[in-house]
């Protein structure tokens, strides 16, 4: 589903034969004798541009990526000219741009796969959309970091527009990864626990409000620093049941912790290495571990003994394929997205730690994005 810049191709009936744009999509308008045109002056037509974070080979983000005017070809009839709102930099973002993702994009592209959208134009065949709705994309590859863009109908769904700014922006990958992870893998009753470490993460924040909404324990492990106390305090706000140090794992004091929240039926690991193999340890018989991410670098290892004897499931999650495998009938995302919305409308799920960056400002957004132990979430402000 990439496409290079200035192509414009037709989906395999896999994908539902819908058009697909990728890049040529944006716009704020200028007359006939702007610099980069699509049209002659003698046709008296105006050209569409806006401006766009592309990147033209794989490596280091704050050397590759270039703030760019680019063009819009005209609407079709099955599609929606949008003025991109907000967009957040994830760290799947970085990794495509590093070359190190396991989707990539033909290039040059667009950076940045989440975000919502407001449309201003729909295409005279256009049935589930409006101007004036606010749409986030169904998938990854939209290329979210520009001001205005092209899409095909298909490619994006609606929110509700009354929902804030930020929840919008970042309700399209961590919500949906933690939503689908606590419904999919453990049927999870009130009482029942959840363990994960990277709780601070933007999934992690998401899954403890989640859980606390359906009345779910959660232990929540993240590394020592010196405000672990002030993040502790945040996500017990945020309705985690427990929060710990990653060393509190391998102490014999956890055997305490146990006495007061039953042994977790479902572990999230987004971090990989000795923090997955802790997580197992602490499993109920039977349980799940369900990797995310690997945030370590290291590879995940699972003692023999919890496979013999404590015959735990050792599961991945990809929220990217479960979207693609739910394409062809997008109920089921309807459905996560409505409740998702509804928690947010109740004041049940907010939007991680964010600090709003200015599209001109990019260059030190991705600098901050990149640095370890970051605590708010760059969101990119159109």
């Amino acid at each position: 589903m990439w496409l290079p810049l200035q192509t414009v191709c037709r989906r395999s009936k896999t994908f539902s034969r819908r058009s697909f744009l990728v890049a040529r999509n944006t716009c704020s308008r200028h007359r006939a004798n702007a610099t980069v045109s699509l049209y002659t002056q003698s046709a008296g037509l105006a050209t569409q541009t806006c401006k766009a974070l592309l990147y033209r080979r794989h490596g280091d983000p704050s050397q590759v990526v270039q703030l760019e005017d680019i063009d819009l070809p005209p609407l079709g009839s099955k599609d929606v000219l949008v003025k991109i709102l907000a967009a957040p930099i994830n760290p799947s973002d970085i990794n495509m741009i590093q070359g190190s993702y396991a989707i990539l994009p033909d290039l040059p592209a667009i950076g940045g796969n989440e975000g919502v959208a407001q449309v201003s134009e729909v295409g005279s065949q256009v049935k589930s959309l409006k101007a004036g709705d606010w749409v986030i994309p169904r998938d990854a590859g939209l290329g979210m970091w520009r001001t205005e863009a092209i899409l095909a109908e298909d490619d994006v769904i609606s929110l509700p527009n009354n929902v804030p700014l930020l929840s919008a922006a970042t309700l399209g990958v961590n919500p949906c990864t933690a939503f689908r992870m606590l419904s999919d893998f453990e049927e999870l009753r009130p009482g029942d626990s959840v363990i994960q470490n990277a709780a601070n993460s933007g999934v992690g924040q998401a899954v403890i409000q989640i859980a606390a909404a359906r009345g779910i324990n959660t232990i929540n492990v993240i590394r020592d620093r010196p405000e672990f106390t002030q993040l502790s305090d945040r996500l017990k706000a945020m309705g985690a049941t427990h929060v710990i140090k990653e060393e509190a794992l391998r102490r014999p004091e956890i055997k305490e912790l146990f006495k007061i929240c039953p042994k977790p039926k479902l572990a999230l690991n987004g971090v990989g290495g000795k923090s997955a193999t802790e997580l197992l340890r602490h499993l109920k018989l039977g349980g799940s571990m369900v990797t995310y991410g690997g945030m370590a670098r290291q590879p995940v290892t699972v003692p023999v003994s919890a496979l013999i004897f404590k015959d735990v499931k050792v599961r991945g999650f990809w929220v990217t394929q479960w979207k693609r495998d739910h394409s062809k009938d997008g109920s089921a995302f309807r459905a996560m997205l409505d409740e998702l919305c509804s928690l947010i409308q109740q004041g049940k799920l907010t939007a991680p730690a964010c600090t709003e960056v200015g599209l001109q400002d990019y260059s030190k957004a991705l600098n901050i994005a990149m640095q370890p132990f970051t605590s708010a979430k760059q969101v990119l402000i159109m």
